[in-house]
């Protein structure tokens, strides 16, 4: 069975990847958690380049959901999604991955996506659970 991949997208690599480890081990079972964190050469900002890497990554079959820390890094999300809508225009008939990007908080989410694939939901639902975690109280 596949299940939803996830795609973290962080200002912070080692905050993309902290939050990848912690989502695929309470996700428990075979969720490709990925992280697409900093600009690519090692410092804070996003990457096109390592979003569109990670959703290679994570794509299982079942689509991906992609859920991003801040400001720039939702933009840089839209804007992957925007050239991903665009190319797919320019190539009737390829199969088309289902991603999705939620709005969730980054952590919390993250756990709550992972843990909703690996119990088998579809996208929808996995989109739904992340959001969720908006409405989770730590007191």
């Amino acid at each position: 069975m596949s299940t939803v991949g996830i795609v973290l997208i962080s200002h912070s690599r080692s905050l993309a990847e902290g939050a990848a480890e912690l989502a695929a081990q309470m996700g428990v079972g075979e969720v490709a958690v990925r992280p697409a964190g900093g600009d690519g050469e090692g410092g804070l900002g996003t990457s096109i380049d390592l979003v569109e890497q990670a959703v290679r990554e994570a794509d299982g079959g079942a689509g991906v959901v992609l859920i991003a820390d801040l400001g720039s890094s939702v933009l840089t999300a839209r804007t992957y999604l925007e050239e991903l809508e665009d190319a797919r225009a320019g190539r009737p008939g390829d199969p088309e991955t289902n991603v999705v990007l939620a709005d969730a908080p980054f952590v919390e989410g993250a756990v709550a996506a992972a843990s909703a694939s690996a119990g088998g939901a579809d996208v929808a639902a996995v989109v739904r659970a992340a959001n969720e975690a908006y409405g989770f109280r730590k007191t």
